[in-house]
């Protein structure tokens, strides 16, 4: 036989429900059908009825039914119980068969549908075979039915489907597939379980109805087997107290069955079934029972319910019960519960953001975690926690959790946690009392010395014996162990403070800094390292203390020694070291100081500060003592507050300071465009030679990009700077210089904008030099910077007039005008006018020759040269925004400049002029001026400018001051091209500047021609001289 044969069967050990088939559900490609069937088996709870669910086709074969027996008179049973009769009744005989179905009562095919939902319960009915199963039928509806009686025409088609198929009203359901689709299903499951209770009963009342068939003689094997079934039958009922009586019942039977060496291995595995069975089940009269199963009232005991007496009536049943309910409440593992119940509580808190409440809660967690004695579940919540009580100050609270997570730590032997919170349970931040910091501190110094510590205070006994075994483990173990821990998020016992005595150092003075250390231990203590880290780790080896000392002497009690610390007192260690020259320029950083305790060669704690030291709780403090008002005690000479020392982490490596003198002479402002003078002058001061002195000069950098585009140095001032050269000159090589010795260097710059600009001479040297008996090469510089105004040197006008130098908006084709320019000198320097040329567009044309008026012109401050030239513009037709006229161009250059500086020139772009076109042009040919009473002959010129015949009427509108001859009115015709010539005389009659005769011309086909556009071409005034007398005149004569 197997040794599986001995085992309890496992449907003997499972606990009965109520099996319940479910068919109609296509749960595989229904999304519907498979919702309802999750519904019903997903997250099934503990308050949901106990029901077996299976999901079975509707033509499901189940078990056949075998004939119901009238008689036993010749039946001889061959056994007690068959093996497979409780997995039939657990697993495939069902007390009852669900027919799911979608139906609405609003189905258009109603008829059709009733009838197939018939045929359905008609097939299941077909393949239960007679047995007592119930039928049930679910219809799956999509809309929520409304309540009871609204629905006329529900109810009478409930009814008609009750009648197809056979059905009692209490066995027809309905379930809308809504939202609530749970809670439809926790109802329909309280009505299948209803149901299964009543198959379960008429299956007991069945057996029951056997017994009256049976005799003592023939048939005690069936008495037991039936008593076994009306038990198991309870169970599934869910009626343990009839189960419980009826299992001992079957029990008892056993004991009275006839024994043989063929059958007593079959009656001892019975016996040991149903005394399993009789075991599992609570105990009659069970005192936590009730005869209703439930209280009549809320808080009252269930023996004594009623009972408002404060006497107790029955003592040994009032023992019994607390007995029971102690028991029962062994079992259950509060600890969960109650871990659960916090978890969501955390939840709620994290979810409306109340962060205090909810570290609280992970506190209580943590410490039920502890009882629990899930010490690695504990740390990590502890551990979580602390930062917020950290950084809030809640030192009392703190105290507490580092306590609990200190006895996690021990009892699970970690380590390095043990060290952690032991150096913060010695520190400032820790509230405990100075004989628990000692015991705490004893106990770190053995851990470091490879010794077990001694258990911690309150701890479970069991547990402390486990963690001695795990620490003498760890001390078998013995080796080298190191624990970096970093201080910067708790509170250590130690405090450090790194101080620079400087923000910044030359690079030929030794760098200097002090380590301020403090520790808040009870007891003094030695440690046997102090070392610093850097950015450069070339500067660490200089930065080393360091003590030989024994194990044992750590918590010695002395006060001497480099590394000893009193509690209480603040001690100082200098350091100091030569910087590198390749670190001028930047800043050296403490990255970490380090301090040990303990030894490297066995095991030692590495506090690890980062920067210049600092831990979780020392910006709060110094926020504080800046608020504080209280006035310091004071201290001996040779020591400091704690408070007063700041941290000052990082310093800056300058270079040495130069000893040179560098002047700049030149001449402000700076003209635009010209090559600017600007000298500069070096001179050593050094008491040696320096060497490979280099110069840098230009445009400051850092200033507006258009500037460094428009600014351009070079060293030569022979030649015009152009775009190719740079705006900063970058070492220049000058020589080396002796002491006292100098040196000048002439810079030339072209600023091609006005504005201010900022200009940077950098010289910088190398010089030999001595520093902690050792030579170095220091690199050394000075600058200087000036700004430097450039402004225009003149300012140019250009206007365009006519003949008559009247100011013209526009010009007329093929009409000469004249354009005049006017140099306004804008320089505070004297200004030579080189020359200068008009460049005319392809568009204009000279009348007479273009040469320069204002050649070797020399302009001072304020002063204007003007020159005029003679131009016309032939007819270009109607040209948007006018017609280019050219470019103005004048060469200069200062007047003090030396000869072999460049002459600048400076182009001008002249305005564009709008260009018109006139039908007729008339000039006037006569004397520059007239004498009275003397003929004076003028002539008019008419000349037609258009492709057409011109019809001219023409008048002359006397003048007071003078007579005339010649046609008075006149009309005539011009012909394209052509011109005309009108002759007059005019005599004078009075001297002065006197108004001509207006001629008055009208041009039929150009009615908008008027005389006013006339009168810009002909003059309209003369100068008439008096009238002269004879040269033989007496009184000139005499003359």
């Amino acid at each position: 036989m197997s040794p599986t044969q001995w085992d309890f069967p496992v449907e003997l050990c499972c606990r009965p429900m109520a099996f319940v088939t479910l068919t109609g559900l296509d749960v595989v490609y229904n999304a519907v059908h498979r919702a309802v069937w999750d519904a019903f088996c997903a997250n099934r709870r503990a308050d949901r009825v106990p029901i077996s669910f299976k999901v079975l086709p509707g033509d499901h074969e189940y078990p056949k039914c075998r004939p119901k027996r009238t008689s036993y008179e010749w039946y001889i049973p061959k056994g007690i119980l068959k093996t497979g009769w409780m997995n039939k009744h657990l697993n495939l005989v069902p007390a009852l068969v669900v027919v799911f179905y979608e139906l609405d009562w609003d189905e258009p095919q109603w008829k059709e549908k009733q009838s197939e939902c018939a045929t359905r319960v008609e097939i299941v009915r077909q393949s239960l075979q007679g047995r007592n199963t119930k039928v049930a039928v679910v219809l799956i509806q999509k809309k929520t039915p409304l309540p009871p009686g609204e629905d006329v025409t529900a109810s009478e088609r409930a009814a008609a489907l009750c009648n197809a198929c056979e059905l009692s009203g209490k066995s027809l359901f309905v379930l809308p597939h809504t939202d609530h689709l749970v809670g439809y299903i926790i109802r329909l499951e309280n009505a299948f379980y209803e149901h299964a209770q009543t198959y379960y009963y008429t299956e007991i009342r069945r057996v029951k109805s056997h017994k009256e068939f049976l005799n003592k003689t023939t048939h005690q094997l069936l008495f037991v087997r039936h008593q076994f079934k009306i038990a198991f039958f309870s169970e599934l009922k869910q009626d343990t107290q009839n189960a419980l009586k009826n299992y001992r019942t079957a029990y008892n039977l056993v004991h009275e069955l006839r024994a043989h060496e063929t059958n007593i291995l079959e009656i001892k595995t019975m016996a040991g079934f149903i005394n399993y069975k009789a075991s599992v089940t609570y105990p009659n009269p069970d005192p936590l029972e009730t005869q209703t199963g439930v209280l009549d009232f809320y808080g009252q005991r269930s023996w004594r319910q009623g009972i408002l007496s404060f006497d107790l009536s029955d003592p040994e049943k009032e023992k019994v019960g607390i007995l029971a309910i102690q028991l029962k409440e062994r079992s259950v593992v509060h600890s969960e519960i109650i871990i659960t119940l916090l978890s969501n509580a955390v939840a709620q808190f994290k979810k409306y953001k109340c962060p205090r409440m909810k570290s609280h809660l992970m506190v209580q967690m943590g410490e039920e975690y502890y009882y629990a004695k899930d010490y690695t579940k504990a740390l990590k919540l502890l551990d979580y926690v602390m930062c917020d009580y950290r950084s809030e100050g809640w030192w009392t609270l703190l105290t507490s959790i580092l306590t609990t997570a200190l006895k996690c730590s021990y009892l699970m032997a970690q380590l390095k946690d043990y060290i952690t919170y032991s150096l913060e349970l010695l520190g400032r931040a820790s509230t405990l009392k100075d004989d628990q910091k000692s015991r705490i501190e004893k106990n770190l110094i053995n851990v470091l010395m490879n010794e077990s510590p001694d258990p911690e205070p309150d701890c479970d006994v069991l547990a402390v014996k486990t963690a001695q075994k795990l620490w003498s483990d760890r001390v078998s173990l013995a080796g080298s162990g190191v624990f970096t821990i970093g201080v910067q998020d708790f509170v250590p016992f130690v405090q450090c403070k790194a101080k620079f005595h400087a923000p910044s150092f030359h690079v030929d003075v030794p760098v200097r800094f002090d380590i301020y250390l403090k520790a808040d231990c009870p007891h003094p203590i030695r440690f046997s390292k102090l070392c610093v880290s850097f950015n450069n780790q070339e500067y660490n080896q200089f930065c080393v203390i360091e003590e030989a000392t024994k194990a044992s002497e750590v918590l010695e009690n002395l006060t001497q020694g480099k590394m000893c610390l009193v509690p209480g007192k603040t001690r100082k260690f200098l350091f100091k070291f030569v910087a590198k020259t390749e670190d001028v320029g930047k800043k050296i950083e403490i990255t970490s100081v380090d301090l040990v305790l303990g030894h490297e060669t066995g095991r030692c704690v590495v506090l690890n500060w980062q920067g210049g030291g600092g831990d979780a709780a020392s910006s709060q403090e110094a926020l504080q003592a800046s608020r504080s008002f209280k006035r310091r005690p004071k201290l001996p000479d040779n020591e400091l507050h704690w408070d007063s020392i700041v941290i000052q982490a990082s310093t800056m490596i300058i270079s040495r300071v130069p000893n040179i003198s560098v002047h700049l002479r030149h001449d402000p402002p700076a003209l635009t465009n010209e090559m600017y003078c600007l000298v500069v002058t070096v001179e050593s001061h050094e008491k040696t030679r320096i060497r490979d002195v280099k110069l840098t000069a230009g445009l400051k950098p850092g200033q507006d990009a258009n500037l460094t585009q428009k600014t351009h140095v070079s060293l030569h001032g022979t030649e015009l700077c152009d775009e190719s050269y740079p705006a900063l000159l970058t070492d220049i090589p000058v020589g080396d210089l002796h002491p006292g010795e100098q040196l000048e260097k002439m810079l030339y710059v072209r600023c091609g904008t006005v504005g201010s600009r900022m200009f940077l001479v950098y010289v910088s040297y190398l010089i030999n030099t001595t520093i902690e008996d050792k030579e170095i090469v220091c690199k050394c510089h000075k600058d200087e910077t000036v700004t430097i105004e450039t402004v225009f040197p003149f300012d140019v006008a250009v206007k365009f007039v006519s003949t008559k130098f009247e100011h013209l908006e526009r010009v007329y084709a093929d009409i000469p005008f004249l354009l005049m320019t006017d140099l306004l000198s804008a320089s505070p320097w004297a200004l030579t006018i080189v020359s200068s040329e008009l460049q005319l567009a392809p568009s204009m044309t000279p009348v007479d020759q273009l040469e320069s008026q204002v050649d070797k012109v020399v302009l001072q401050t304020g002063e204007s040269a003007s020159e005029c030239f003679c131009l016309q513009c032939p007819s270009v037709g109607n040209v948007e925004g006018g017609v280019a006229t050219g470019h103005y161009i004048i060469s200069w250059k200062r007047t003090s400049a030396m000869g072999n500086v460049p002459v600048i020139s400076t182009a001008v772009t002249l305005p564009h002029v709008i260009v018109e076109n006139i039908p007729l042009h008339v000039n006037a040919d006569l004397p520059s001026f007239g004498r009275v009473r003397e003929s004076l002959p003028v002539r008019y010129h008419l000349q037609n400018k258009t492709s057409l015949v011109q019809d001219v009427e023409i008048s002359v509108e006397p003048s007071d001051a003078f007579m005339f001859s010649g046609l008075k009115q006149i009309r005539l015709r011009i012909l394209p091209g052509t011109e005309q010539e009108m002759l007059y005389n005019f005599y004078p009659l009075m001297a002065g500047y006197q108004q001509l005769p207006s001629l008055n011309v009208n041009l039929l086909r150009f009615p908008h021609f008027t005389n006013q556009l006339l009168r810009r071409f002909i003059p309209t005034s003369i100068f008439v001289k008096p009238q002269g007398r004879l040269v033989d005149d007496t009184s000139i004569a005499a003359a």
